[in-house]
């Protein structure tokens, strides 16, 4: 089920002046399919979207947070029914082209819980492909073996893979084909014929053929999410530019982050980068190409991802998920941020604020580039996504 009329959500809707709609695509079958979920500017406002579908999202979050599995029965119960204010499957808006974002999720996440994102991005007129990523660092993912497995609707589920040893090599070897991933999403929405979903849901992907502009497309991400967006932009040039949010360092070969020209922007939070990750990514500071790094004041590795508004205030700072600044006022600076950089780099001639005098605006809550060295941040990362694991089992 999609759709909800009856369930409240804390998510907050987008600030721009489109109503905003959500589908999923499943472009093959097998795990080597792309499976995304679209944000995108609708024709008309209808009920709200489940937020996370499936139990099993939820058996995968508790294997993440090194729980026991029936914890993952406790969170279906409580955040099962919760919703996030997009209209399920509803029309895509014609009649104009949008700029397009490839959207990558962070260890242990999955394709629906950044839709604070994707709503207020779309709710300006973008197309946001938030990707799921088939590499075993998300929480759970599924994935049809053949035409008779989704017309039956048995789906096959891959979970979350830990390493005990060689963890740098792996998330390198992850990070390359998350990277993979997102250039096959964009092959996937810019093909030239239509697109089969095989989720069979009644969105006419066929919209989506003239409502791309295939010159305004960039890559955007959270955590590993963050530095699949550095690689992305290594390995893609159909990629104009990237934010990473938070980007998580350790997964990158140093060798790339001199070799590509696009525009980057860190934009990240008070309390989860280390020395190491701030000095790695300061290395792809190199003269003649646009790098712009900000810190949002009072914030946490959690304040870009939805969870930061699922839950009140005592479990919030007890998971850290929430920081010392608001959620809603943490995930607006970071969302204006990207746009007013967005318009820069991908030609746009939407009204945002020029980056600089945004900044400059927004200074009380903000560390600045300048001000961001190597010895007024944290000596250590919680773990890969910031959140604090608790031994429940």
């Amino acid at each position: 089920m999609g759709a909800s009329i009856t369930s409240q959500t804390k998510i907050p809707k987008g600030n721009g002046p489109y109503p905003v709609g959500c589908t999923d695509l499943m472009s093959t079958y097998t795990k080597k399919s792309t499976f995304l979920r679209l944000y995108y500017p609708s024709q008309d406002d209808r009920a709200d979207t489940i937020w996370i579908p499936n139990k099993e999202y939820f058996f995968g979050l508790s294997k993440f947070l090194g729980t026991h599995w029936i914890i993952g029965n406790i969170l279906n119960f409580l955040f099962g029914s919760m919703t996030t204010p997009a209209s399920w499957d509803s029309p895509l808006r014609t009649g104009e082209k949008y700029p397009l974002i490839v959207f990558s999720h962070g260890l242990g996440a999955f394709r629906t819980i950044y839709s604070a994102i994707g709503n207020d991005l779309a709710s300006y007129g973008f197309i946001v492909a938030t990707v799921e990523h088939r590499d075993e660092s998300a929480s759970a993912t599924y994935y049809f073996d053949d035409q008779s497995a989704a017309e039956a609707g048995n789906k096959s589920w891959l979970y979350l893979k830990t390493f005990q040893q060689e963890e740098e090599a792996m998330r390198n070897k992850q990070v390359r084909q998350r990277s993979e991933e997102c250039s096959r999403a964009l092959d996937v929405l810019l093909s030239g014929t239509p697109v089969k979903n095989v989720l069979d849901l009644k969105f006419d992907m066929q919209q989506l053929q003239d409502s791309i502009d295939r010159s305004k497309i960039a890559v955007m991400g959270h955590s590993f999410g963050g530095a699949t967006v550095i690689q992305a932009l290594h390995d893609d040039r159909r990629f104009r530019c990237g934010v990473a949010l938070d980007a998580w360092m350790l997964p990158l070969d140093e060798r790339i982050l001199t070799k590509f020209s696009q525009p980057l922007f860190f934009i990240n939070s008070e309390r989860f980068q280390n020395q190491d990750s701030i000095l790695k990514m300061k290395k792809s500071f190199v003269p003649g190409r646009e790098r712009k790094m900000i810190a949002i004041r009072g914030s946490v590795h959690q304040n870009f991802a939805d969870f930061t508004f699922a839950t009140g205030k005592v479990i919030g700072y007890l998971f850290t998920l929430k920081g010392k600044i608001d959620s809603y006022v943490a995930i607006n600076l970071s969302n204006n941020a990207s746009l007013a950089f967005l318009q820069k780099h991908l030609g746009l001639q939407k009204g945002f604020d020029d980056l600089d005098c945004w900044i400059e605006k927004n200074c009380n809550y903000l560390i600045q580039e300048r001000d961001i060295n190597t010895t007024n941040h944290h000596s250590s990362l919680q773990n890969s996504t910031g959140i604090k694991k608790q031994n429940l089992d």
